[in-house]
């Protein structure tokens, strides 16, 4: 931008040069020397302007900019000014840099780790990191490099080592059965190795076995998971069988009381039932008319008192 301004000065001087020689230049027939030195004026200001080592940046809002002196006791590293907004300074004494302080993501490609027992495993870390503000200047005391250089050295190194370390006290089997508890465990221990100057969060180990190991992991689970079948259906056959049981005896205890019940029906009969009640009985069914084959006596049935 600073170079565009530069362009646009001399070619405006250029022009006002030559609006104020053109008539005297006229008179005495030197124009084309009063053209030649305001072209020379303007690509004099554009050669200045290639060369001239000002520039003009805008530090971004969510970021921190850190103007850092290239000259003095080591190369200006322990002279840095913070920055915002928009900042001129000479490219050939100093150098800006920006680091975002909101939250970034990263993805790391796949790498190695030891889990404990010698088991190998890959990792693919993904997580979001944050840099503390005012530890920038700190940071890059220490570190001299710029947000991405530090993203993929310094900061790949102390999650991958973190994650190697954790994984070591690991045993393979606890790390894909309980994985959120070992990542849990991952940035617990990056967070204290980091926290200096950032903040680590949501990482992800996306942590693949080996195929012999893989296949053994799931040969263990379908077993847990049959065994877990078998004695869901053990205790379904003990609950169906108690009902049967208890439907049984609901049944026997039904029988039970249904003949006891008839047993004194019947009992009942037997007292009510005299000779003179069965007498009664037979003169109430019978219809004056005597059999036609008659024995005894008298030929009745029965005596009527």
């Amino acid at each position: 931008m600073i170079t565009i301004f530069f362009i646009l000065f001399f070619l405006i001087l250029a022009i006002l040069y030559l609006a104020k020689n053109r008539a005297r230049a006229m008179q005495t027939n030197r124009f084309l020397n009063t053209f030649g030195i305001g072209i020379g004026i303007f690509v004099i200001g554009a050669i200045i302007a290639l060369f001239q080592p000002f520039t003009l940046e805008r530090v971004d809002a969510g970021h921190v900019g850190i103007k850092v002196n290239l000259t003095g006791d080591n190369r200006g590293v322990s002279k840095f000014e913070y920055k915002t907004g928009w900042v001129v300074y000479n490219t050939w004494l100093a150098k800006l840099y920006e680091f975002p302080t909101f939250q970034q993501h990263i993805d790391y490609p796949e790498q190695s780790v030891i889990t404990k027992g010698g088991f190998s495993a890959t990792i693919k870390p993904s997580f979001n990191y944050s840099l503390k503000p005012g530890d920038v200047g700190d940071m890059f005391q220490n570190l001299r490099l710029d947000v991405k250089s530090i993203e993929q050295q310094w900061l790949q190194t102390a999650i991958v080592g973190t994650v190697n370390d954790v994984a070591n006290k690991w045993p393979v089997d606890d790390i894909f059965n309980q994985r959120e508890k070992f990542e849990g465990d991952i940035i617990a221990e990056a967070n204290r190795r980091v926290s200096k100057w950032f903040i680590i969060s949501q990482l992800r180990t996306n942590i693949t076995p080996p195929q012999a190991l893989q296949q053994s992991i799931e040969a263990k689970t379908k077993a847990i998971q049959e065994v877990q079948v078998a004695e869901n259906q053990k205790l379904v056959a003990i609950a169906e069988g108690e009902k049967r049981i208890a439907q049984a005896r609901a049944d026997s205890a039904a029988l039970v009381i249904q003949a006891a019940g008839e047993a004194e029906s019947i009992r009942r009969k037997q007292v009510s039932l005299n000779q003179n009640y069965i007498d009664y009985l037979k003169v109430q069914k019978w219809d004056g008319k005597l059999p036609q084959v008659q024995s005894g006596s008298n030929g009745l049935l029965f005596q009527i008192k």
